[in-house]
């Protein structure tokens, strides 16, 4: 698997369509859409987005979408496109494959339907033009992360938790990534944030936890305030990092706002995409948005850092990462 950083073909995404990420009312729909829209205009500007979408969404996503991303039908019951398509991965030769995890609502969570998601995988692929891949763990996108030296991150909360992998041994659960993916370290996270693990949650995705850059960085999400839950959080997880080693580990301010309606927030500049010329980045309207974004431009000199407003798809329970996909060029 490339790391973000490398060349992309194309973004995928897809459009949401139903049940709680598109919302309740006529006020939720347009906030939802307007979320999705604005990461999808922002990305087409340096990069194709293909968005998958339900036929008789096509008419309200023209709408809301720059006309240069382009829809292709698919049926759907979410939209959380990182989750729910493959893993491109690229052999030595240049050739490009998707590999399909299993994929069955984030541990069969009892709010989750996957009747249409659990086969997207394999749509995308054929859609892409390449081979697949199909491997037999239950596995999304948001929770792995891998770099160009050969690392892999994930969380055990997620690889071996209830619902996913539970009678794989933490041995196998590598072994089935390394052949996959081409990598050769895992580096385990015990958990991830503490709002991931409300009724809406993935139970700890590490894609708003900590995620790699070029020239062996590691981005942690650094929750300074000892008042919120995620402040031991962020020490274990940086201290697990250290003790791995070989990594330059970045601290990445959490936002300074640590509550919502429903409690401590996990807003995240971690959920970030890595994209051609570009990088965007969640903001908040957060006084931290600034601070991040002067990491990030630090981090990828020579790519534009763009912050978009994720509070609409943090509150449906994601970022800008779990709504997209790269395919590498």
């Amino acid at each position: 698997m490339p790391p973000e950083w490398a060349a992309h073909e194309r973004t995928w995404m897809a459009w949401p369509t139903a049940g709680y990420t598109l919302g309740d009312d006529p006020a939720q729909h347009r906030a939802a859409r307007e979320a999705w829209a604005a990461v999808a205009n922002a990305i087409v500007n340096f990069e194709p987005v293909s968005m998958l979408c339900n036929e008789h969404d096509f008419a309200v996503a023209r709408e809301f979408l720059d006309p240069r991303v382009e829809l292709v039908a698919a049926k759907l019951d979410d939209a959380w496109a990182r989750d729910i398509g493959p893993t491109f991965v690229k052999a030595d030769s240049g050739q490009v494959a998707a590999v399909r995890w299993i994929f069955n609502g984030w541990g069969q969570s009892t709010w989750a339907s996957w009747q249409n998601d659990r086969r997207i995988g394999k749509k995308v692929a054929k859609l892409a033009g390449v081979d697949r891949i199909d491997s037999p763990l239950i596995n999304e996108g948001g929770a792995i992360h891998v770099n160009e030296r050969g690392d892999l991150l994930l969380t055990e909360t997620v690889q071996l938790g209830e619902g996913r992998n539970e009678a794989w041994t933490k041995a196998e659960v590598e072994a089935e990534l390394h052949l996959r993916l081409g990598t050769r370290r895992a580096i385990w996270i015990r958990r991830g944030l503490t709002r991931d693990y409300d009724e809406f949650g993935t139970r700890g995705h590490i894609d708003i936890v900590a995620c790699f850059a070029p020239g062996g960085k590691v981005l942690v999400h650094d929750q300074q305030y000892p008042e919120h839950p995620d402040f031991a959080v962020s020490h274990e997880v940086i201290r697990t990092l250290e003790e791995a080693g070989q990594l330059e580990i970045v601290r990445v301010p959490a936002p300074q706002q640590l509550k919502d309606s429903d409690g401590f927030v996990d807003y995240s500049y971690i959920n970030h995409y890595v994209i051609n010329g570009a990088v965007i980045l969640c903001a908040f309207d957060d006084p931290n948005d600034s601070v991040a974004k002067a990491i990030l431009e630090s981090v990828y000199p020579g790519r534009k850092v763009i912050l978009v407003d994720a509070r609409e798809i943090f509150a449906r329970g994601g970022g800008i990462h779990c709504i997209t996909q790269q395919q590498p060029a």
